[in-house]
């Protein structure tokens, strides 16, 4: 992994209003503040850092960032996937220095190989800083939920993504931060594998979202998205309430009422898989069934072991 501390300009929105006057033109400035107070940024003066990959979301979300007056850091991650991706983060360092932010460049290399795009995004996602905002927008939220929903995910899928430091505009519209590209005289990255078909996430966008919105005759991401609000607060006090539970103490989940039972045992599973992925339905079931003395043990997907054993469960890998 390749890092490029570079600093091409000062950290401070008022440098920026100074030496980019042309940039924050009284449109884009007055557009920007009335975005704002649907973000979630820190107090002014936080030191902050942002993944910027160059796409109107995420240099809509840098600019945001200085407007609010934090202290910003944008880092840009070159995935080597397409030819030419190297300029992209010239963009980026172009845009940095525009609005007074400094800029780090960082590389991976993704291998050619099925789940290209998974891949890429854990390779991102492990050489950004932790709390690394990133640019999901209203629209990504609405994605999200139709996906995990086609996907038969519980509520922790239906959930989406928190509004907060790591997803500040997540209220925002994608319409929204290209119009604040536009209004800047940002020339954003279009990455062509955003239009890719065989993505299911492109197929949502382009495909399911407007028939989506053709049959209900609304805009049915806003919908989706407060939708995505509500299940993450109540999916929440519901964890809360399993946090009490042992999942390993088959007393303590039969005296549990089921569903928060399950939702302990999920929890514990989770934790027992590298990549933290939650247990398929059948595979809780078959925990239940361990806990329940309907049967001895049952192995899970990828070979892990679950037996009862005087009143505890054991993990065997």
């Amino acid at each position: 992994m390749g890092i490029d501390n570079s600093k091409p300009s000062k950290n401070n929105f008022e440098t920026a209003k100074d030496s980019a006057g042309s940039v924050w033109s009284e449109k884009a400035a007055r557009f920007a503040d009335a975005l704002l107070p649907r973000c979630n940024f820190p107090e002014p003066g936080t030191v902050y850092k942002c993944a910027v990959s160059g796409g109107p979301d995420s240099l809509a979300l840098l600019a945001l960032a200085v407007r609010a007056g934090l202290r910003v850091t944008c880092y840009h991650v070159d995935h080597r996937i397409r030819t030419g991706s190297h300029a992209e983060a010239g963009t980026v360092r172009a845009a940095a220095e525009l609005l007074g932010a400094e800029f780090v460049s960082l590389s991976v290399r993704v291998e050619e190989g099925p789940n290209l795009e998974a891949r890429a995004r854990a390779l991102r996602k492990a050489a950004l800083p932790s709390g690394a905002a990133t640019g999901h927008t209203l629209d990504d939220q609405a994605e999200t939920l139709l996906i995990n929903l086609l996907r038969g995910a519980a509520l922790d899928g239906l959930s989406g993504m928190e509004a907060n430091f790591s997803h500040p505009i997540l209220r925002i519209r994608r319409s929204e931060t290209k119009k604040l590209t536009e209004l800047l005289l940002l020339d954003p990255v279009m990455d062509p594998s955003n239009d890719d078909p065989r993505f299911l996430r492109n197929r949502v966008r382009h495909e399911l979202l407007p028939l989506c919105n053709e049959i209900a005759r609304r805009d049915v991401a806003v919908l989706l998205a407060r939708t995505a609000e509500v299940v993450f607060a109540e999916n929440k006090f519901l964890n809360d309430l399993a946090a009490g539970i042992k999942p390993d103490s088959t007393a303590e989940v039969l005296r549990a009422h089921e569903v928060l039972a399950k939702r302990a045992l999920r929890g514990w599973l989770r934790g027992l898989n590298a990549e933290k992925h939650p247990p398929s339905h059948e595979s809780l079931e078959m925990v239940m069934e361990v806990v329940k003395k309907k049967r001895l043990a049952c192995q899970l997907p990828g070979g892990i072991d679950v037996r009862r054993s005087k009143g505890s469960l054991i993990v065997r890998p």
